[in-house]
């Protein structure tokens, strides 16, 4: 079995699922208590898919980009977990998971995050006879976003409400933007993602494994010396 941890933004999400087929699922709204709540909602969704620990063979989680505080809570647990079942882990891009669910539309797919400061995280995905990244993930704004779609784009993930109005206002028919319910980020999807990538061969080290940070957490930034 296989364990899910998703601890990007505001929002959590926890899967249990066998060979990437969901067994259970669990999302909720930490806000800032991800580490405190963690655990005890993954013994809460193991004992709800009759199971613990001993069951798991891999874990995957969410790397971000997302919050600072909640990426090291779900990355570190994932790794503990990792470390002390010996499990095989994988991190998958939160934005990936956003965009995955919109496969099927065949369109250009660009989930988007508040970032601060004025920027958002972006990336771009689309599937044409396979699952594919055109464009990693960055920092940009929604000015400058606006200005590169020259076709149908469907937009998810957690935009901002202001990000939302510009793009429509910008983009007009060629923007698609699913309603708030359809573009929640459900940690199902990390299960089929991850397990894919582990069928073919590909984990990572959880020694090396690192949150996907777009932009240095200030704690790492240099004082400037006057």
């Amino acid at each position: 079995m296989e364990l899910a941890i998703d601890t990007s933004t505001s929002w959590g999400g926890l899967a249990i699922s066998q060979e990437g087929s969901l067994i259970a699922e669990l999302t909720w709204k930490p806000g800032q208590n991800h580490t405190s709540e963690l655990f005890p909602n993954i013994e809460r969704l193991l004992q709800t898919a009759k199971s613990d620990f001993r069951s798991l063979t891999a874990v995957f989680v969410a790397i971000g980009p997302g919050s600072f505080n909640g990426l090291r809570a779900g990355i570190s647990a994932a790794k503990g977990l990792a470390f002390s079942l010996n499990l095989s882990i994988i991190g998958i891009s939160t934005l990936e998971i956003e965009a995955y669910p919109f496969a099927f539309t065949g369109l250009p797919l660009c989930p988007i995050h508040d970032a601060g400061r004025g920027e958002i995280a972006t990336a771009l995905y689309c599937y044409a006879d396979s699952w594919l990244q055109l464009k990693e993930e960055h920092l940009t704004t929604v000015e400058a976003l606006c200005k590169k779609p020259n076709q149908k784009t469907l937009f998810c993930g957690e935009i901002p409400p202001a990000a939302i109005e510009h793009i429509r206002a910008s983009l007009g028919d060629n923007a698609v933007i699913p309603e708030w319910e359809q573009r929640l980020r459900r940690p199902g999807y990390i299960s089929y993602l991850g397990w894919r990538r582990l069928k073919s061969g590909q984990s990572d080290s959880p020694v090396t494994l690192q949150p996907l940070y777009l932009r240095q957490p200030p704690i790492t930034q240099r004082k400037k010396k006057y």
